[in-house]
């Protein structure tokens, strides 16, 4: 028993298969189904593929911008230490905006006072 299908109900179908496309017309129908499969097969196999490059080059990309922020947090410390004390950060999106703002610069939601 296929899929629960007793060897009468298989016989049926496969008869109206036949009576539908016909004789001649079955090694077509049967070689274009079999390179749909491969297709789709292919496009999956390369669709993981491509979402794992994906992450490799967005974590080699996060770790590259680390080593330049961490670089370039030690020359400019002084200077961020000044303007840290005059800076408001945003309580929805935490970007640093100017002591006077009444809204963020970068997503526009209201500044806490």
């Amino acid at each position: 028993m296929i899929l629960g299908m007793g060897p009468f109900e298989l016989i049926v179908i496969v008869l109206v298969v036949l009576i539908i496309f016909g004789p001649k017309n079955l090694p077509k129908l049967g070689k274009s189904l079999g390179q749909t499969v491969k297709n789709v097969r292919e496009g999956m196999e390369e669709g993981s593929d491509d979402k794992k490059d994906e992450k490799s080059e967005e974590a080699a990309k996060d770790a590259e911008a680390e080593d330049v922020v961490e670089e370039s947090a030690d020359s400019d410390a002084d200077a961020d230490a000044d303007a840290s004390e005059d800076a408001v950060f945003c309580s929805h999106c935490g970007h640093k905006n100017e002591a006077g703002a009444e809204f963020c610069s970068k997503c526009g939601s209201p500044l806490s006072k």
